[in-house]
């Protein structure tokens, strides 16, 4: 996948970005909601079959990254995230644009993902066409110990 759209440049990644995408990650995501992944396992997951990252740079810089896993005709984004210094500029919009057309691509017929209750992300989600399909009670562990639903949303292709 490589597109630009308003100074944004989308192209795939790996292993050789992940030290970027921890940057992003420790920007993008507050550690109260125990939401981000770590480093090793952003390699582990990026080593199996049927996984994709997407990064978003603009001027040459990563701004935000998405993860991916498509196995038969089903995908989930694992992860996206938008530096806060790079929001409100269309970014993750365009992102999540590249990883529904990377998914058709791979003959994806329906894309999942799961989204901590009350993130305001749950917008951009909605407004490309996802439904809410279902809730996991306490999925989310922050460092305090506190623990947040999460809602699984779906696209169908």
């Amino acid at each position: 996948m490589s597109t630009s759209l308003r100074m944004i440049e989308l192209s795939a990644g790996g292993a050789p970005d992940i030290e970027a995408v921890d940057t992003v990650m420790t920007e993008a995501f507050d550690p109260r909601f125990g939401e981000a992944w770590t480093r090793s396992q952003c390699l582990g997951i990026l080593a199996m079959p049927g996984v994709w990252l997407s990064l978003a740079r603009v001027e040459g810089e990563i701004a935000a990254f998405a993860l991916s896993r498509a196995i038969v005709d089903e995908a989930e984004l694992l992860l996206i995230a938008v530096r806060p210094s790079f929001r409100r500029r269309g970014i993750g919009a365009a992102l999540l644009r590249g990883v529904i057309a990377d998914a058709r691509e791979r003959g994806v017929t329906r894309l999942h993902l799961e989204v901590r209750a009350g993130n305001e992300a749950v917008h951009l989600y909605t407004a490309h066409g996802f439904a809410k399909v279902g809730e996991r009670r306490d999925y989310y562990r922050g460092r305090s110990g506190s623990a947040f639903d999460a809602h699984s949303y779906a696209l169908s292709l």
